[in-house]
């Protein structure tokens, strides 16, 4: 398993779609939110996700093609 720390930032556009669940649901991985801001319209999430490599890399470029911005958060390769 594979522990990864990344940050998405929401647009107006996408920010009422469920992102982080659909991740959970649809790529079988944990999330784990660690920091949060937002508001109504716009906000950013430092968000953990755990599980397989491959798993998470689908997740991060499904999340990017719904026009969510994925950015690596420093240190966000652990291994447990």
């Amino acid at each position: 398993m594979v522990k990864r720390q990344v940050m998405l930032t929401f647009s107006p556009q996408t920010s009422s779609e469920p992102i982080v669940y659909n991740m959970g649901q649809q790529f079988n991985i944990v999330t784990n939110i660690r920091q949060a801001d937002a508001t109504d319209d716009k906000g950013w999430i430092v968000i953990e996700l755990t599980g397989d490599d491959k798993d998470i890399e689908a997740a991060i470029a499904w999340a990017t093609s719904r026009g969510v911005r994925v950015d690596p958060v420093t240190g966000e390769s652990l291994r447990s």
